[in-house]
């Protein structure tokens, strides 16, 4: 399991369960293999980059562009949110999302603005990250409740 990956072996993984998941079945897969897979079954417009050719690529945000590998990477990490209820209560949040969005995929695509946002408040000032900031900015995304 990668618990603190560098930006090369984490893309590695990434291109890695994408060739396994080509192989249809010839190669077993880790169940976050078959996580990632999935994910990036999604993001079609992704699968271009899925080759060794990619890893040393940026994509500058001042251009507008999306990195895949970061993309990709936070679905990841909104899906482990998920599926532990951490930060405590992003299950219960996420399940309203997806009123909002219309689909889980578009509710974790809100859910990433969110998880961005609360990343760069951190590195802005220089601060842990803070789910309870995290948590409000979903929270803010819901539709306003009563009056």
């Amino acid at each position: 399991m990668l618990f603190n990956p560098s930006r090369d072996e984490a893309r590695h993984f990434l291109i890695e369960s994408w060739r396994k998941h080509g192989s249809h079945g010839k190669e077993p897969m880790t169940d976050l293999e078959k996580m990632t897979a999935a994910v990036l079954m999604r993001h079609p417009e992704y699968h271009q980059f899925l080759t060794p050719d990619y890893l040393d690529r940026d994509w500058p945000v001042e251009y507008g562009e999306t990195n895949p590998f970061l993309h990709v990477s936070m679905h990841l990490a909104i899906e482990e949110q998920i599926s532990i209820d951490q930060p405590f209560g992003i299950r219960a949040l996420f399940g309203e999302l997806c009123k909002v969005a219309g689909n889980e995929h578009d509710a974790q695509h809100l859910m990433m603005e969110g998880l961005g946002e609360m990343l760069w408040q951190a590195q802005r000032y220089g601060l842990p990250p803070d789910p309870a900031i995290y948590l409000d900015i979903l929270r803010n995304k819901l539709p306003k409740q009563g009056g």
